[in-house]
């Protein structure tokens, strides 16, 4: 089934026409839970990895004895959301929490050394004929994979993030790995995403509010400090939240490819190549949610009346403290290695 963005609250460009010289599109991925193979694009699903080629590893040294077991945070997911399922006494039952607790118990796995290669977890996989915003890669390259360490544990804090994102022409995989190497355990379940279809739909964005002109800043900035007050003296209290810029009109939550990335976190700062220079385009959006309570004009029709959990969030993928991680690639040069921000 497709998803569709509802229209945006209001025209945003007859408020400012000069958004129109800002205006982009992003692609929004849309994960649902499925059952994906290795022929389409998804998240958490099987990646078409040549059977001949090493499957990637975290070669940085740092500690991995230690965690949960990728498959007890499926289980526990799975008995979780049966429980919570049931019209009659939902919720778990004696019993299913007793499993719970054993899913949740931590283990070590003695022979792994800190200096032992470690396989990453194949995140997602996007092919260029599904994602109409997604560049070509390198070399005629037609197929973006994404793979990450399930520790944090990397850089110069030794608590960081590692990525590693690798192109391939797909036609050239003839013999498919069937069953690709997994860490034993993991250092956080927000690492271990669930199989997801995806349902890309290509909308209308615009840039984060701090990046446009001053002036146009300024303008949007106090027409939605006079749509607060305007809330705040309301008499009435069911009065739906005042529409932002930064939530309903400009940028989508959700994983999404292309567009512009959100700083709500931090101030903008440069994201320029650091091979060569070029300012970096924004590659990937991913997210711990689809929607929240702050941007809920962009759930989709066809879910209107599904509840927030787990429906918004359906990768089980967590960002840092419930943030989105936004990676970019060098427009000149896809081949250069990208950078990321998290938000």
């Amino acid at each position: 089934m497709s998803r569709t963005t509802p229209s945006r609250p209001l025209d945003v460009e007859a408020l400012f026409p000069e958004l129109t010289t800002y205006r982009g599109t992003t692609t929004r991925l849309h994960p649902r839970p499925g059952r994906p193979d290795a022929t389409v694009s998804s998240v958490g699903g099987p990646l078409l990895w040549p059977s001949d080629e090493p499957w990637p590893a975290c070669t940085e040294p740092h500690s991995h004895a230690g965690g949960r077991r990728p498959a007890d945070i499926h289980q526990r997911r799975q008995v979780l959301a049966a429980a919570w399922r049931r019209e009659s006494n939902p919720g778990p039952t004696d019993e299913e929490r007793e499993l719970l607790k054993e899913l949740d118990r931590r283990h070590r796995v003695e022979e792994a050394a800190a200096a032992d290669p470690l396989s990453l977890i194949g995140l997602a996989q996007l092919y260029r004929r599904d994602i109409p915003d997604l560049p070509a890669g390198p070399d005629g390259c037609d197929l973006l994979q994404v793979f990450w360490c399930p520790f944090d544990a990397h850089g110069p804090s030794g608590s960081g993030m590692l990525l590693d994102l690798r192109w391939r022409r797909s036609w050239e995989v003839t013999d498919v790995l069937t069953a690709p190497p997994q860490p034993q355990v993991v250092g956080y379940e927000g690492y271990v995403p669930e199989p997801c279809v995806l349902h890309p739909e290509q909308v209308v964005t615009y840039p984060f509010a701090g990046l446009l002109p001053e002036d146009l800043c300024a303008r949007i900035d106090a027409w939605e400090e006079a749509l607060e007050e305007e809330a705040e003296q309301s008499a009435d209290e069911n009065a739906a939240a005042p529409v932002g810029y930064q939530y309903d009109l400009s940028i989508p939550p959700g994983w999404r490819v292309g567009g512009f990335a959100s700083w709500h976190a931090t101030d903008p700062y440069p994201m320029d190549c650091l091979t060569c220079a070029t300012p970096m385009h924004l590659l990937l959006t991913i997210d711990s949610t689809e929607w929240d309570g702050g941007s809920g004009s962009w759930k989709p029709l066809e879910e209107e009346d599904l509840p927030p959990h787990p429906s918004a969030r359906p990768t089980e993928v967590t960002v840092g403290r419930w943030g989105e991680l936004n990676i970019f690639a060098c427009p000149d040069d896809p081949d250069h290695p990208h950078r990321w921000s998290i938000q």
